[in-house]
């Protein structure tokens, strides 16, 4: 593997506030690199329960740990000026002691969010001719002592944000990008390019990931930057929990953890993400996963 190889787990914000922290103290005990957190005003599937803000529960998270690597997974650019977001993304980095990665995206048009909120619903095409500038705004504002931007859709006039981060020049960017243009953005601007497949089969996810993998080289080499560089972060989507009741493919037993992950790590994959079990009954797979099959996959891609 051309970078060592990390496991992610994505902690939704849908249970009582002790429960998550729970959870996401848990991720760490059991030795995953990094927990990702949502970013939506409630939940955008349909669910009644819980939703926590995404900076304030990254903070809180973050005081509550010692070694995982916090990331927005990701922050949508509707929700937020991209100035104020760099200010958060600077006092998260603070507070975490240098722990954090800035995931962005350009956010879902069927999110309530935006209509509970009324704030105006971008159209796809805007979404991303806007995410352009808006992480260009955020790379400079914390990688510069001061930052002067025109665009067409931002404006920053010497803004300069104090202290400086604590990870150097800046914490690593994360961009979910999955269309072309968006994949652009990526090898230009990212760190970390993440993406997601909701196709129907995993045989299916596997075949666009590997499309994909193949578009964002093609990115990198178009920008003068050598695909190497980049980070490829992979969330595995089952798109059979819901019809199954909430049981997850991957947690049922290590084999198939194992057969499933092994397969996203030959497409070129560097860090594996996974839900945060859906059932109770499915977390001590989980944890068996975390303490006998991880640690194997680690020595094997060395």
């Amino acid at each position: 593997m051309p970078k060592q190889l990390r496991f992610s787990v994505l902690v939704l914000p849908n249970v009582p506030w002790p429960e998550l922290l729970r959870r996401c103290r848990q991720v760490e005990e059991l030795g995953f690199d990094s927990v990702g957190l949502a970013d939506h005003l409630v939940d955008w599937a349909g669910g009644k329960g819980p939703w926590f803000e995404l900076w304030s529960q990254l903070s809180a998270i973050a005081q509550a740990t010692t070694r995982i690597r916090l990331a927005t997974l990701v922050a949508q650019i509707p929700l937020r000026n991209p100035v104020l977001f760099a200010l958060q993304a600077l006092t998260a980095d603070h507070i975490s002691g240098g722990r954090l990665d800035v995931g962005l995206g350009t956010g879902l048009e069927i999110d309530p969010s935006y209509r509970m909120m009324g704030i105006e619903n971008w159209d796809a095409k805007e979404r991303v001719a806007r995410f352009g500038e808006y992480v260009e705004v955020v790379e400079r504002l914390l990688s510069q002592e001061e930052t002067s931007f025109q665009g067409r859709f931002y404006k920053v006039d010497a803004a300069a944000l104090r202290p400086r981060p604590v990870q150097s020049p800046r914490p690593p960017i994360i961009i979910a990008a999955m269309g072309p243009v968006m994949l652009g953005h990526a090898a230009r601007h990212a760190d970390i390019w993440n993406s997601i497949s909701f196709a129907k089969t995993f045989e299916a996810q596997l075949d666009e990931t590997r499309r994909r993998v193949a578009a964002i080289d093609k990115r990198c080499a178009a920008v003068g930057r050598d695909p190497a560089s980049l980070r490829r972060s992979y969330l595995m989507f089952d798109p059979t929990a819901r019809s199954s009741g909430g049981t997850i493919k991957y947690y049922e037993s290590e084999e198939t953890f194992r057969q499933m992950v092994e397969q996203v790590i030959a497409l070129g994959i560097s860090e594996v993400g996974f839900y945060y079990p859906i059932l109770e009954q499915q977390t001590p797979m989980f944890e068996r996963i975390a303490r006998n099959v991880l640690p194997g996959l680690r020595a094997a891609y060395k």
